[in-house]
């Protein structure tokens, strides 16, 4: 995933896989304000769940809620991320905006939902490569159960997470709320999202998305 895969679009992938991505969250959005889906998972998994070994790993218990703050800076020790963080919006057809696919080493976070460390689901999304290397979220998948996430905030205050769920959910028949939905109600939770699956020359876009879900565990400055 760190070459051009033999194709002239490969800057071009960056765009779909994600705008993809976010295109679904932007329709799971305003789902929910039209037709009132709940918050819960409420469904089985259908992708992938990767890292997480059953019986094996003891999570710690969920820290309360912090105030809502901008974040600054993302830092997940595990995959070797220290990566700016930068607020997106929506675009003209009412999706997220990713990162531009000339800041391979930008985290972008959804402004409009919930912040890193406050009640809710808080979004931040990356790029998984380039025509020519690796981008910012080239390892997540790589990510296992208990794996710690810091969260660098403008408050002076670092929201900890710790990871709890991996999974590679497919473009046909994703379900948002799995992505997009809090595991558990009354959480600080973080979704950080890239492309997964393997690259489709054909449709010229990744076949899958890699959602790694967290929670949070603790803070500190």
């Amino acid at each position: 995933m760190g070459d051009d895969h033999g194709s002239a679009t490969g800057t071009g992938r960056l765009v779909t896989c994600l705008a993809w991505a976010v295109l679904l969250f932007g329709l799971w959005l305003w789902g929910r304000g039209v037709t009132g889906v709940p918050h819960g998972a409420g469904s089985p998994a259908t992708g992938d769940v990767l890292g997480l070994p059953a019986g094996q790993v003891r999570l710690p218990s969920a820290a309360a809620p912090l105030r809502p703050a901008t974040p600054q800076r993302l830092d997940v020790p595990g995959i070797g991320v220290q990566a700016p963080v930068v607020v997106r919006g929506l675009d003209a057809q009412g999706a997220v905006d990713p990162p531009p696919y000339t800041q391979p080493g930008v985290v972008g976070w959804y402004g409009a939902g919930a912040a890193p460390g406050a009640r809710g689901v808080a979004l931040l999304v990356g790029h998984v490569d380039t025509r020519t290397r690796p981008a910012v979220f080239y390892r997540l998948s790589t990510l296992k159960a208990g794996a710690r996430v810091r969260v660098v905030r403008a408050d002076g205050r670092v929201a900890e997470f710790t990871v709890d769920d991996v999974r590679v959910l497919p473009r046909e028949g994703f379900d948002a709320r799995q992505a997009y939905g809090p595991r558990e109600p009354g959480r600080a939770e973080l979704r950080l999202i890239t492309c997964g699956g393997t690259f489709d020359r054909a449709g010229g876009s990744y076949t899958a998305n890699v959602v790694v879900s967290a929670y949070l565990t603790g803070t500190g400055r």
